[in-house]
């Protein structure tokens, strides 16, 4: 269970200063560099939006400096490192008359300080000085009080981000035994295994997509699918029935983030950037659906840019044919460890999901005048 760090003394709010970053701060964007003025050989880290984006063989500041993304990457902050350029994207804050640490200033635009009303645009995003200057904030105006806050931060951070790094590696390692009993299964081919080309195993209904631009779709409850599963609903169907949707085209048949091939059931409408593909019974659909998700389709694809796997291709994988009742004794033995895996992967983020709320209710103690000292339960 995560819980919030234990408290001992707080620090009177009548010790803070109201005030804005207009009052309290000197903030200005450097001159920017162009890419092709940096060298990946330089000597000095040149920082962006959010953070490092190149090296130079010059740099415009001496000391380390805290930045924050100001166009794209909206308010992300970072303190440079000795002797950097830093590029116009982002916005270089400095409290004036050294009232504020870097430190601390850093913590505040991580979670003290609410920016949101400072930016504008939607395409680009962007903040500027002059927006920024009325944000209002407050702080401790004694230095040795800011510095055993960013002290308690600093700790229960690390003890956050290290228990963030342990629960993402167990979703990692859910991920990986799932992978590792899947591939398993299909490298040991057991007795009366056949292989054949996909082709051979089901029939390809391609022939009856359609796909229909978004301007022209009618709106309603039937799903509309699109290479990596729905992308909208539709008043009317094209297919009514058991069927396995395979990726056509999109950088996700390389990379993998979702599943390239996914059963779909019932009223349905596809469009051209997946194969649909039929069956003749689930046992076989839910086998080739495991399988096809199991291996690599770089010899299939085509195309890097915009990578695509054409009918040829597709039909001219080859793949397993075990006996049926053998087929249906895998997709339930693999059925049951996927809903297991996906439970656990569930409850992973939710811890995820928690430690990232932490963090933001231990800054809003902080600045607040409340926050302590402890370290997480």
């Amino acid at each position: 269970m995560i819980t919030m760090p234990a408290l001992s003394v707080t620090t009177s709010v009548n010790d803070w200063r109201a005030t804005t970053l207009g009052e309290s701060c000197i903030m200005y964007q450097p001159k920017t560099i162009t890419r092709k003025e940096m060298n990946a050989d330089g000597k000095f880290p040149v920082y962006g939006a959010n953070g490092v984006i190149g090296r130079h063989n010059e740099y415009n500041h001496d000391g380390p400096q805290l930045v924050i993304g100001c166009r794209g990457t909206i308010g992300i902050a970072h303190i440079t490192e000795p002797k950097s350029w830093i590029n116009g994207n982002a916005m270089v804050i400095q409290s004036k008359n050294g009232g504020i640490s870097h430190s601390f200033l850093r913590y505040l635009f991580l979670g003290g300080i609410d920016i949101s009303s400072a930016i504008s645009g939607t395409a680009q995003p962007q903040i500027t000085r002059k927006s920024l200057s009325s944000v209002e904030f407050s702080y401790p105006v004694d230095l040795k009080e800011q510095e055993r806050i960013v002290r308690i931060l600093d700790k229960t951070f690390e003890e956050v981000e290290n228990r963030t790094s342990q629960v993402e590696q167990k979703l990692d390692n859910s991920k990986e035994m799932f992978q590792s009993v899947i591939a398993s299964i299909f490298s040991q081919k057991g007795e009366g295994w056949t292989e054949k080309t996909l082709e051979e195993v089901c029939e390809n209904l391609d022939r009856k997509r359609i796909p229909i631009a978004k301007s022209k779709r009618v709106s309603g409850e039937i799903p509309y699918y699109g290479a990596s599963g729905i992308v909208d609903y539709v008043k009317d169907y094209i297919f009514d029935d058991d069927l396995l949707l395979v990726s056509e085209d999109g950088a996700n048949l390389l990379a993998r983030t979702f599943p390239i091939a996914f059963s779909i059931s019932g009223k349905t409408w596809v469009n051209n950037h997946a194969h649909v593909l039929r069956f003749d019974n689930m046992a076989t659909q839910r086998f080739m659906e495991y399988y096809l998700n199991s291996i690599r389709l770089e010899p299939y694809v085509s195309g890097m840019a915009q990578p695509k796997l054409n009918q040829k291709s597709l039909n001219s994988i080859p793949v397993p044919e075990p006996p049926l009742n053998q087929q249906q004794a895998i997709v339930n033995k693999l059925d049951s460890l996927s809903l297991n895996v996906a439970l656990l992967e569930e409850n992973h983020r939710s811890e995820i999901e928690s430690l990232v709320e932490l963090k933001q209710s231990i800054l809003h103690e902080a600045f607040s005048g409340r926050l302590t000292g402890g370290h997480l339960a």
